[in-house]
């Protein structure tokens, strides 16, 4: 019986193993890419263009940063980071990652440890960086929740928390088209891998 295609043709003309990615067939203009054309809440957002995971990524690397004062490069570029795997697989919302059980989770660990890899990070980030990331991350999706998602602040409390009302009065969400989102992410990875 013949296995079932595990790999993805990415537009750089790498083939990325989905079951066994390794560093070498990762090119961050292939992540920018399709991050920037990944839509955020299944693309049920107010607004002209989807909210992408790329515009997604660069807010939370600004959010992480500001929660984190003088946090080396390294850990911001892993902030930028956190969302690469779904370039290929997409972003499922939270109740299909549930439905579907241990095999996304396993996959986007085995893509995420390729993509640290292929940029000087550890392949498993530690844990009190992995945390700080995972709250800056809860603090973008309440404010798209609030600002383009159609839930109330009481609602988006109660799935994400309280967030800092300062802090998110000073963000904004932004919806602009893939070739600027994808530009942007490209120039902020290129920033911070020189600084790291």
């Amino acid at each position: 019986m013949k296995q079932p295609r595990a790999w993805q043709r990415m537009l750089s003309g790498r083939r990325l193993d989905l079951l066994d990615p390794t560093p070498l067939d990762i090119e961050i203009e292939d992540i920018a890419h399709g991050l920037a054309f990944v839509a955020r809440w299944n693309g049920q957002t107010a607004g002209d263009f989807p909210y992408s995971v790329a515009e997604h990524s660069l807010l939370v690397e600004e959010i992480f940063t500001r929660q984190n004062p003088g946090i080396a490069a390294r850990w911001r570029l892993a902030a930028l980071l956190h969302d690469a795997p779904e370039y290929v697989l997409g972003d499922m919302i939270s109740p299909v990652k549930a439905a579907i059980g241990s095999g996304y989770g396993e996959l986007d660990a085995r893509l995420t440890a390729a993509v640290h890899l292929r940029f000087g990070l550890p392949a498993v980030l530690p844990g009190e960086i992995k945390r700080a990331i995972k709250a800056a991350d809860k603090v973008s999706a309440w404010m798209e929740a609030v600002e383009i998602a159609g839930f109330t602040r009481t609602e988006a409390d109660r799935f994400f928390g309280r967030q800092d009302k300062a802090l998110v009065a000073s963000l904004a969400i932004r919806l602009r088209p893939p070739v600027e989102v994808r530009a942007d992410y490209t120039a902020r990875h290129r920033m911070l891998l020189d600084a790291a």
